[in-house]
């Protein structure tokens, strides 16, 4: 029997996120003796798997996955499981660890380098997407390779960095291998594949059961193979923060970019740092140094500013500055704008390089 064939019956049965994964493997680290003990009527179910994972090894064989088998070597997607030399190093010895990982690209990347987890919203306003990008590139070049989901916002915003940065970086989806979600980042995906980085699931190509909780279960192994978890930008209750939880549990250290009070895309990170539960990311050597990397070849150079780059907010504001410093309340006279509005657009003109804020909260054109 193809061993990896016993992996694919135990994964199976067990499904994502398997909380006693661990537990089973210290007992029968080899699923075909497992299989074999079960069929034979030598044993009993180990005690640890639920009554529905028992149910599901009993009345089937690892000889009905060899069609799924045969699709991955016909398209190209690599089968790794705890004993293969590729699969993740960071994730073996979790308690939850993915019996199988579905990976396209190169799966080289996975093991060997050193690596940083970017989230954060999927809805980001210009500050969080800038910062995001910035960060990711910076550390990309710093030869750090960039971890992340593959979703709308500033997953994308961390994978698009790498690429740029001509480094490898890993997506970890929530949906079958075989499926890029959303849609729309079907070419970035292609990019990361190009580029030596790899794409992985814990779902086989043609996935046909429940994608309910798949894409929080997928979140966990993000924060398993992050040495360390960077968070953009999110909201109190988000995904971003279950990432965040499982980081802390696998004792990976967060940190959060600070943002605007007034901004609710930044309570999330603000409160992480609020409570201690994040150090502060302001600068890619506060990442940097969590992995022991000099920072020195790590700062992007900034792009000259534009007012086309920023957002009509941060436009007018920036129409109102000159040499001499303004502070808050002659900018909300200035363009008619509330002072929270006023804030974040000062926030993102900082962040592009269009003002420099001084002390007293007054700013100046650049």
């Amino acid at each position: 029997m193809d061993k990896k064939l016993a992996w694919l019956w135990l994964a199976g049965a067990v499904g994502s996120g398997c909380q006693y994964a661990r537990e089973l493997l210290d007992l029968w680290p080899d699923p075909v003796e497992l299989y074999e003990a079960l069929h034979g009527r030598q044993t009993m179910p180990p005690a640890c798997l639920s009554d529905a994972a028992a149910e599901q090894l009993a009345c089937t064989s690892p000889y009905d996955y060899e069609e799924c088998m045969d699709h991955c070597l016909l398209t190209g997607v690599a089968v790794l499981t705890p004993d293969d030399g590729a699969y993740p190093a960071r994730m073996r010895a979790l308690p939850d660890l993915p019996l199988a990982l579905y990976v396209t690209g190169d799966p080289a990347c996975l093991n060997g380098r050193r690596y940083a987890g970017l989230v954060g919203t999927r809805r980001p306003d210009p500050y969080g997407r800038q910062a995001a990008y910035d960060l990711a590139l910076a550390m990309a070049k710093a030869g750090v390779v960039i971890v992340s989901g593959l979703a709308d916002g500033l997953d994308s915003e961390g994978h698009r960095a790498a690429v740029e940065a001509g480094m490898p970086t890993i997506a970890f989806l929530g949906t079958a291998i075989d499926k890029t979600y959303p849609a729309a980042n079907h070419a970035l995906r292609s990019r990361i594949e190009e580029g030596g980085g790899a794409v992985c699931s814990e779902y086989p190509p043609g996935y046909p059961g429940k994608t309910k909780g798949t894409f929080l279960a997928r979140n966990r192994l993000i924060a398993a193979q992050a040495e360390v978890l960077c968070v953009a930008e999110a909201r109190t209750r988000s995904g971003t923060l279950n990432t965040v939880s499982h980081a802390e549990r696998y004792g990976r250290p967060v940190l959060a970019v600070p943002g605007s009070i007034y901004s609710a895309l930044s309570q999330g990170t603000n409160e992480l740092l609020r409570t201690r539960r994040a150090g502060a990311l302001c600068q890619a050597s506060d990442a940097l140094d969590c992995l022991d990397l000099c920072a020195d070849a790590a700062v992007p150079e900034q792009a000259a500013f534009t007012p086309e780059a920023v957002s009509p907010d941060a436009r007018a504001v920036y129409a109102c500055l000159g040499p001499a410093a303004q502070g808050v309340d002659a900018l909300c006279a200035a363009t008619g704008l509330p002072a929270g509005r006023v804030l974040a657009a000062c926030t993102e003109l900082e962040l592009y390089g269009g003002a420099s804020a001084l002390p007293g909260r007054r700013y100046i054109a650049l």
